[in-house]
């Protein structure tokens, strides 16, 4: 039933593989499950039911993701996302908390629609060559840079923004000590080493004290709180146009850039270069994240934690529903899934980074005029702290610089629309 469903001998895998890409994936991005609730209850939500509105949005994403779409991308709750949800739209505009689920449920429908039409396919199909490459390098380093922050090699300065943290603080020696292994053995041919290394760090986390253990097994709190708390009336007024729109335009760009950074390590795109089924992949973040509104949180996107699973072999939607069920069994495994912190995973992204950035030797560095967009791109993503702000400018820079040298040619009509948009949305959002 699973290789008729999943198609794993054509895809060169098996399900012990993507089971443990699955279970590595989750493991790596369950850190959502803790940050989201915390984020949104600033807004005045309660945390127990944001708790299990994640873990339930994440799942469905998941599942549509897997079953539908037959990709290895997990699904949940975005970083960035959230933090525009109660940064943002909430404490910053003054808008209630209901206000904005009911923008990012119309925002999902919008997804919808545009999925529906192939806009959004369109869209993505016509990133150049030279920009995909810059985007999945780009989203290794915003993924190093994720991995440093939570391990506290690199904390925040006053003076130069960052600056190097505790390097004999018990976090930073975890995560090296968790990125070291890996290495070692992946060179050694361990198929299961970002699992075991994750893993071997928090068993040391908690034979050192570092983290306190909090039992197994707990019931759900209630969604009731946030479940079908949408403020419609409000959303549809017309200042809220704009941040529907946000939501759209992010999330958008978000999932564009997780998708074909994660296919390309997966090397699902096909040899006209584009990424089948995308259409239905699509679907799956769209659909997850008007659900997810309805239960009580905010955009479900694609996450690009999702090529740590890649990295051990996912290369089948098996391994998004393996993560799938994983969130489901969050709901009851709370405190045993809380005990895996950041610096256990840490490590495993590093590893992953530096898997993503291999593809910048096919970049042609001697035409300047495809060498600076990946430049832009793989810099402006970790220190914007925003995949979309950095493939947006990549963009930009990529039909500026073309024009500038005389390749206008090059450049072709879906690029000029997507950088106008982007163009458009610095002035006017």
């Amino acid at each position: 039933m699973l290789e008729k469903i999943f198609k794993l001998k054509e895809h060169g895998t098996d399900v012990r593989t993507e089971v443990l890409a699955g279970v590595t994936t989750f493991l790596t991005m369950a850190y959502i499950i803790f940050v989201n609730p915390t984020m949104l209850a600033t807004t005045g939500m309660d945390q127990g039911a944001v708790f299990v509105a994640t873990c339930l949005a994440a799942m469905v994403g998941c599942f549509i993701m897997g079953f539908v779409a037959n990709y290895p991308v997990a699904q949940a709750p975005g970083m960035g996302l959230n933090a525009f949800f109660t940064y943002s739209v909430v404490l910053g505009m003054g808008h209630t908390w209901q206000v904005a689920l009911a923008a990012v449920f119309f925002s999902g429908l919008c997804f919808i629609a545009l999925s529906v039409f192939r806009v959004r396919e369109w869209i993505i199909n016509a990133i150049p060559t030279a920009l995909r490459t810059g985007i999945s390098a780009g989203i290794g380093l915003f993924l190093a840079f994720i991995a440093l922050q939570s391990s506290g090699i690199v904390v925040d300065n006053p003076a130069t923004l960052v600056h190097v943290g505790d390097l004999t603080s018990f976090p930073a020696v975890m995560a090296s000590l968790g990125f070291f292994l890996t290495i070692g053995l992946v060179h050694r041919g361990y198929k299961a080493a970002v699992l075991i290394a994750i893993l071997a760090v928090t068993v040391m986390g908690i034979a050192f004290g570092d983290i306190q253990y909090a039992g197994i097994v707990s019931m759900p709190p209630s969604i009731a709180p946030t479940f079908m708390q949408m403020d419609f009336n409000g959303a549809l007024e017309v200042g809220l146009v704009s941040v529907v729109f946000a939501f759209l335009f992010v999330d958008l760009f978000d999932t564009a850039g997780t998708l074909v950074g994660v296919a390309t390590k997966a090397e699902l795109i096909d040899k006209e270069g584009k990424l089948p089924r995308l259409n239905r992949a699509l679907l799956a973040d769209s659909t997850a994240t008007s659900v997810g509104a309805v239960l009580g949180t905010s955009n479900t996107t694609s996450f690009v934690e999702s090529v740590s699973g890649v990295a051990v072999g996912g290369r089948t939607g098996l391994t998004a529903v393996t993560v799938g069920g994983m969130f489901l069994l969050a709901l009851f495994f709370a405190p045993l899934a809380g005990m895996v912190p950041a610096y256990a995973t840490a490590g495993a992204l590093f590893y992953v980074a530096i898997l993503m950035m291999s593809g910048l030797v096919s970049v042609d560095w001697r035409d300047l005029t495809e060498a600076a967009p990946v430049v832009v791109v793989c810099l402006l993503m970790p220190l914007t702290y925003s995949i979309a702000e950095g493939i947006g400018l990549g963009f930009i820079t990529y039909a500026a610089v073309k024009v500038l040298s005389g390749k206008g040619r090059d450049v072709n009509l879906s690029v000029w629309a997507i950088s106008a948009l982007f163009l458009a949305k610095i002035i006017f959002l």
